[in-house]
């Protein structure tokens, strides 16, 4: 395998900021121990998701994804396949979880890098707060976190010294992934929001655009409303400086609150390499 890295470069979908605040400390770390700086390509914004990026064999790509029902972004994941043009570049995949469970989702980016001509040097799911609630994964990623991720990061180092015993992680390209979890709302019943949109208090927005500009998928029209698809990522909700964006849906607010009742305790992050 060759490992004579030239470029290090790392890329995140990431609508709260905790998909990338993960995938910026692992960066940093490869970054100072190649030292190599190293290039963010944006891919949050529905813009900056429009054209394909092409890596070579001299790459090092770390990518991120949050997961989402314990998978890839379904309206996101054509996108990963699209955008991201392997040429046999050494990439990272990172998912990144809010406290539940990663499910499929490093499975499935896994495999989608693998189709498109990365080789996988190492792979993680870290856990961060979660982007329905500040009460599960208050907090995280904490210094506990930081510190197995830069644990994570010496190892993939140590890989890159040895190029003779240092093995790609392959996956059998008909791995089954797991499938979508399913929400639960309090009861148990199952939680059926998919059509839940956010609301806007016109009493608060002062019509700033800070949502619009926020939203992964180019959705809030020039009133400040959600008119397009809207994949309950809540970067409008979380980015307002006015509280003005929030969710009324009750089967939605029903499964936040089923997260906070019974999805509290710490979850461990998970890596490979």
């Amino acid at each position: 395998m060759n490992m004579k890295i030239t470029n290090i470069y790392m890329i995140s979908f990431s609508p709260t900021g905790g998909t990338r605040t993960v995938v910026t400390a692992i960066a940093e770390n490869l970054s100072r121990g190649l030292d190599l700086p190293y290039k963010e390509i944006p891919f949050t914004s529905k813009e900056s998701r429009e054209n394909p990026v092409y890596f070579s064999e001299n790459d090092l790509v770390i990518i991120g994804c949050p997961v989402y029902a314990g998978r890839l972004p379904n309206k996101i994941m054509p996108d990963f396949k699209r955008c991201l043009v392997g040429g046999q570049a050494v990439a990272v995949p990172v998912v990144v979880f809010g406290n539940r469970s990663y499910g499929g989702a490093l499975t499935e980016l896994r495999l989608i890098l693998q189709q498109q001509g990365f080789r996988t040097l190492g792979a993680a799911a870290v856990v961060s707060r979660h982007a329905f609630s500040d009460l599960v994964a208050a907090g995280r990623p904490d210094e506990e976190d930081r510190r197995e991720i830069h644990e994570f990061t010496d190892r993939l180092m140590e890989k890159l010294a040895d190029p003779e015993g240092c093995p790609v992680l392959t996956l059998p390209d008909n791995t089954e992934v797991e499938p979508y979890y399913v929400p639960l709302q309090e009861d148990g019943t199952r939680a059926n929001f998919l059509k839940a949109k956010p609301q806007t208090d016109f009493t608060k927005c002062d019509h700033c655009g800070i949502c619009a500009k926020a939203c992964p998928m180019g959705s809030i029209d020039e009133m400040m409303q959600a008119a397009g698809i809207c994949i309950k990522c809540q970067a409008c909700v979380r980015k307002c400086p006015n509280g003005a964006k929030f969710f009324t849906d009750e089967q939605f607010l029903s499964h936040v609150r089923m997260l906070e009742q019974n999805y509290t305790r710490r979850a461990e992050n998970v890596f490979l390499y």
